[in-house]
């Protein structure tokens, strides 16, 4: 990609600030609009704005800066994101409870992709949906969006999609709760399993009380975890399939930086207010390469892609839900 050539070209430090700014300014502007609007989270907010924010002239300086923050902040964000999660929370869940996450996670990417293909999807939706999806949402998706073949266009449209349908599973999941009679633990199980973001698997769970989303929590984590082996099979097909020039590597260093910080994690070291403070610096860093990635994106294409986005994301999440629900029951 050109701007991966370019971001190694040893541009001033100058050269980015302007960008940099921007960038720093739409995340605090995020944070405060998602502090406003408890159904939003910063990372749907710094999308939104960067979008909004590239559809208006903007100063030429800028855009260094915005290319830099698309790449490196992200990287490190997803480092930070194993700081999240021990081995021992997971492990904790059971074996029937890693089963359903793992068949869930499988069924709906396999799934997802399928479809895609079906709807005349570009195969890089398709991917990025069915990992933002089948993982957890946002996250994954600006993680997986450099080993893959993409449109920014279809960056957007996935996360878009992700708040779209996470919002809809938040609003639905506890009154279904509610009608069938589900114990707190069996529909923590049933929200981490299915609900896209770690937020709103918080927001999906909270209703039903907090051991519900204790137990929504951890599971959610877990569907983390095979973020990182999902990375490298795709760097891998990509490597393959590469005929000339520079193939990624087996393992990106950043999904490698991501399961080290999770054994860190699981040494119990780490105290409280460190594991609070690098969940919130995840969160500024992902929203912060959000917004410059949003900025590159054009509404014109997003509106093309919109109606086939929308059929795909409602199928992949009635495609989660419906076998973790499945698994979960059968496995009570």
């Amino acid at each position: 990609m050109q701007l991966a050539r370019e971001d190694r070209t040893g541009r001033p430090w100058q050269q980015l600030l302007p960008g940099l700014a921007l960038t720093a300014a739409a995340t605090a502007l995020s944070w405060m609009l998602a502090s406003a609007v408890s159904w939003v989270s910063p990372l749907t907010a710094a999308v939104v704005l960067g979008v909004l924010v590239g559809n208006v002239p903007v100063p030429a300086s800028v855009r260094p800066g915005l290319r830099w923050a698309t790449r490196v902040l992200l990287r490190v964000g997803v480092v930070l994101l194993g700081v999240q999660l021990a081995v021992g929370q997971v492990l904790h869940l059971g074996a029937a409870t890693l089963v359903v996450v793992v068949v869930a996670v499988v069924v709906t990417y396999v799934g997802t992709v399928a479809f895609g293909r079906l709807l005349g999807v570009s195969r890089g939706l398709s991917v990025l949906v069915a990992t933002g999806f089948s993982i957890c949402g946002a996250s994954a998706i600006m993680a997986v969006e450099g080993v893959v073949d993409r449109d920014d266009e279809d960056v957007a449209t996935s996360v878009a999609m992700v708040t779209v349908f996470g919002a809809a599973a938040m609003a639905l999941l506890p009154s279904l709760a509610a009608m069938l009679g589900w114990a707190p633990a069996e529909y923590g199980r049933i929200a981490g399993g299915s609900v896209h973001e770690v937020a709103q698997v918080v927001a999906a769970a909270s209703p039903v009380g907090t051991a519900a989303v204790a137990v929504a929590v951890v599971v959610k984590l877990s569907r983390v975890v095979l973020l990182a082996p999902l990375v490298a099979l795709l760097s891998q097909t990509r490597r393959i399939r590469a005929r000339s020039g520079e193939r990624p590597p087996v393992l990106p260093w950043f999904v490698t930086g991501f399961l080290l910080a999770m054994l860190v994690r699981s040494t119990g070291l780490l105290p409280a207010a460190a594991l609070a403070g690098a969940q919130q610096v995840t969160t500024v860093l992902m929203a912060g390469s959000l917004f410059a990635l949003g900025t590159s994106m054009r509404l014109a294409a997003l509106a093309r892609t919109g109606p086939k986005a929308l059929v795909l994301g409602a199928a992949s999440t009635a495609l989660i839900t419906g076998v973790t629900i499945a698994g979960v029951l059968v496995t009570a």
